[in-house]
């Protein structure tokens, strides 16, 4: 089996909804990271291979194969292909992974892995049957045996009901998010992995540097006074504070053999040790890390203990408790650069993106190993290790 190893990862800034990127099509914002790979490490078109872009929206203006259409938008040509895929939540983090198995089949030796999602022009749930409200795109062949079908926020009140978690105890993971996204941001642990993007705003061109949803100044007081966004006040523990934030943005690595990075003259930030996925239960929907993660130790000789970090998606603060409840692991080493609550979750970027901050942390600071996993819709976890080389 041959290594596969991350040669390179950048993202865009997250935009705010209707913020910056609102004018920016979706397609063009997908070629984004693709235009920095290139500058940044030197190759012709045709050294990619194919291009896998994570995409959970994947209608209208993101629809069309939008990962066959960004290297054409990004100046590659003709020659590279591109194919999309739709894990929901994991979608970016599944591109990696399937990148990587490819490589270490021996099947490809260069490939680009990442995701897109612009949520201000093609809003989640619009993929449905009846647009952003409908639920009849689901069949009853399977659902009809339950009572109801919840929805993601539902799913993250009934975990934090499970383990008994309080909101100000959710609150502090939100607060704690803010903070370390402001810190990271302040100390250039971002710059190298969040790349300028020029494009038009209202006819006028802006350069975007900075993610536009993190509050870095964010308190307890702050969010104690948010509304609940799930449930009636008294019943919940979930506002916009502590869930994540919906955003505009796209990532991608550049996924290579070893003896194609040498060949290259490339030197790889780490290499991708072992993956996984599973299914939950579709209720709850949201516990997938926790066994992914699991199962993905499993797989190889590791324990927790030998993991240095840790990227747990802050899709909701619950979902990010109950695993550090269910694993042990101190919160210390955890989303140690800032979560989705501060920086936002691009759907079908955020997989790239978790990567990506932690192949750059590994090599910043040194340490060997990292961790990333993903709740995900319906009931999945998805997770990746990685090993800096």
């Amino acid at each position: 089996m041959h290594d596969a190893v991350i040669v390179d990862a950048v993202r865009t800034p997250f935009g705010k909804r209707d913020g910056s990127f609102r004018d920016t099509h979706p397609q063009d914002l997908a070629a984004k990271p693709l235009e920095a790979l290139r500058a940044r490490n030197d190759f012709e078109p045709e050294t990619i291979e194919d291009v896998i872009y994570g995409c959970v929206t994947p209608i209208d203006e993101q629809g069309l194969n939008i990962a066959r259409i960004a290297p054409m938008v990004a100046g590659w040509g003709d020659i590279v292909p591109g194919v999309q895929l739709n894990r929901m939540c994991g979608s970016g983090q599944q591109a990696l992974n399937f990148a990587a198995a490819n490589v270490m089949a021996g099947q490809h030796d260069v490939l680009v892995a990442g995701g897109v999602e612009h949520m201000t022009r093609v809003p989640m749930g619009s993929d449905g049957a009846d647009g952003v409200d409908g639920t009849s795109a689901v069949t009853d062949t399977y659902f009809e045996h339950f009572d109801e079908l919840t929805h993601q926020g539902e799913g993250a009140e009934r975990i934090a009901e499970e383990y008994g978690f309080s909101r100000e105890e959710l609150d502090e993971i939100a607060v704690d998010s803010q903070r370390r996204w402001g810190e990271a941001w302040e100390d250039g642990r971002y710059d190298d992995q969040v790349v300028p993007v020029e494009t038009e705003l209202e006819g006028e061109p802006i350069t975007v540097e900075q993610d536009e949803h993190p509050r870095p100044e964010t308190d307890l007081e702050t969010l104690s006074n948010l509304p609940l966004s799930f449930r009636e006040e008294g019943n919940g523990r979930h506002h916009p504070g502590n869930s994540s934030g919906i955003v505009d943005g796209s990532s991608a690595l550049l996924v290579a053999s070893e003896a194609a990075a040498e060949e290259h003259g490339w030197e790889p930030m780490a290499r991708i040790v072992q993956t996984e996925v599973v299914g939950v239960d579709p209720v709850t929907m949201l516990t997938g890390p926790i066994p992914a993660t699991e199962q993905v130790l499993e797989k190889t000789d590791l324990e927790l203990e030998d993991i240095d970090l840790f990227e747990v998606n802050e899709a909701f603060a619950a979902v990010v408790a109950a695993w550090l409840e269910e694993t042990g692991v101190s919160w210390e080493q955890v989303n140690v650069n800032g979560g989705a609550i501060a920086h936002g979750h691009p759907l079908g970027a955020t997989g790239a993106a978790l990567t990506t901050k932690l192949a750059h942390e590994l090599e910043r600071t040194g340490q060997d190993r990292a961790l990333s996993t993903m709740c995900i819709g319906f009931g999945q976890g998805i997770a990746t290790i990685l090993e800096r080389v």
